[in-house]
């Protein structure tokens, strides 16, 4: 967690964008106070079958088997609904 945090204060300290916008801001008579906050969360990643995860020459057909429970969980916190398909044709 710790080398996380470090890798994300070094990509924005050392950020030539970021420093150009601060630059700027600092020209129209401001002084600039940046700081960010980031939520990191970790979950064990639940073992899956092999049978259930799509090989990488199957496209990019989207299938509820195809996601972990995470990744379900995940899709509904930003309202995304995943239909349900009857694969026994």
């Amino acid at each position: 967690m710790q080398q996380l945090g470090e890798a994300i204060h070094e990509s924005v300290s050392e950020s030539e964008h970021i420093a150009g916008v601060v630059k700027d801001i600092r020209k129209q008579g401001f002084d600039v106070l940046l700081m960010l906050e980031a939520t990191i969360g970790l979950n064990e990643l639940e073992q899956q079958p092999v049978a259930q995860v799509e090989s990488p020459g199957e496209g990019n057909r989207a299938r509820k088997d195809a996601f972990t429970a995470q990744d379900l969980n995940f899709l509904k916190s930003l309202r995304i609904a995943v239909e349900e398909r009857d694969d026994r044709r």
